[in-house]
């Protein structure tokens, strides 16, 4: 069944979290505020709206997240970047209304747009300690979310303003940096791993960087970045080479159920590498998506055979294309939301059992719609 939720601005971000006990919740960036969704099969509904007060421009949820349908003792807690390059750290409880923490602003923080964001891999208790971003500056910053030293802030959080119960007040979060030598478009963590991330700049490049390990060790690294792994698009990295100006929406994912397996979209082309057999760092495979450039890569979290790729052009509307990858030669299948001007911004697979679920943003509508029908 397809569901709609109109929202009162455009959607900018959209992020659905993936923890066992939180498949059903979704949230959505818009204008100045976060809202969560509790998804179910025919309808979904606002749990919770945190005003931030800047544009929206990436999501990540913390896996310390449970769904109110999980049990009483439920806690909604994600990260959020705005266009004014502050972070946000965005809780809620039965006990606490909504909260929001501030960090990463001002000269501390990221000189230019944040393109994404993601909490660390793995299940310990540092998976909900450092969140990492990637911005237009060209750094990717690890923020460690419980410092050992607390640094004071003069900024008050949004709950401050109102006397609802809120948290004790916490220490402003560290940050680890490590520069790149272009703008980086998005950064994903596996739950494999909590040493490294999986990072792509916009130039054909995707880096495998271990950020827990010390420069200090190998100098010769510092270069590198500290990456174990970089990976290269050809065609996105000649066409830069060769000094085409236009700059792709690079997308790059790990698949959920394999470290090994990567995915992408650069402009046209779309790419899979697997890193048990790497060939210099070219992809196993590469096929062609939208000829205007894809926007987001997406893999699916209950069947992770399947991918989709959203258009970066309003040419043609809100389309996305879903991929079987062990069908990789056939058609994908296309979903055409709306017709052009719309224009897609986001979209995610839901965690939810059963039929694999989209849920895109498109214009003040958040959509949601199976990919398949029960046989």
């Amino acid at each position: 069944m397809d569901i709609n939720f109109p929202h009162p601005t455009q959607i900018f971000s959209l992020r659905a979290c993936r923890n066992d006990d939180a498949v059903d919740l979704l949230a959505i960036g818009g204008e100045h505020s976060v809202d969560v969704l509790l998804v179910s099969d025919t309808q979904c509904s606002c749990i919770a709206s945190f005003h931030i007060g800047s544009r929206v421009t990436a999501l990540a949820w913390s896996s310390a997240t449970v769904s109110p349908t999980s049990g009483d003792d439920w806690l909604l807690e994600l990260a959020a970047a705005g266009d004014d390059y502050g972070l946000h750290l965005l809780t809620k409880s039965p006990s606490v209304e909504e909260y929001i923490f501030p960090f990463g602003g001002g000269l501390s923080g990221h000189h230019g747009r944040v393109n994404d964001i993601t909490f660390c891999g793995g299940w310990s208790e540092d998976s909900v300690r450092y969140v990492a971003t990637v911005s237009d500056d060209k750094m990717l910053m690890v923020w460690d979310l419980r410092p050992n030293v607390d640094i004071s802030s003069s900024v008050p959080t949004r709950s401050d303003m109102h006397d609802s119960p809120s948290p004790s007040p916490r220490p402003q979060p560290t940050a680890y940096v490590i520069p790149f030598s272009h703008p980086l478009t998005t950064i994903s963590s596996h739950p494999s791993t909590s040493k490294e991330f999986l990072v792509s700049d916009c130039r054909g490049s995707i880096f495998l960087t271990d950020w827990r390990s010390d420069p200090e060790d190998n100098k010769q690294a510092n270069l590198r970045h500290s990456s174990l792994v970089e990976l290269v698009e050809p065609y996105a990295l000649s066409a830069s080479c060769m000094g085409n100006t236009s700059r792709w929406s690079a997308s790059a994912a790990w698949r959920t159920d394999t470290v090994d397996i990567i995915g992408s979209v650069y402009g046209p082309k779309f790419s899979i590498w697997d890193i048990s057999r790497l060939r210099g760092g070219k992809p196993l495979i590469t096929g062609t998506s939208f000829f205007e450039g894809g926007q987001h890569f997406r893999w699916c979290h209950t069947y992770p055979e399947y991918f989709a790729i959203s258009t970066q052009s309003p040419s043609k509307g809100a389309i996305i294309q879903v991929y079987n990858i062990n069908f990789i030669q056939a058609q994908p299948t296309v979903f055409n939301l709306r017709p052009r001007p719309h224009f897609l911004r986001d979209f995610d697979f839901l965690a939810m059992r059963g039929i694999p679920r989209i849920a895109a943003a498109v214009g003040q509508t958040v959509m949601i719609f199976p990919i398949g029908i029960d046989s």
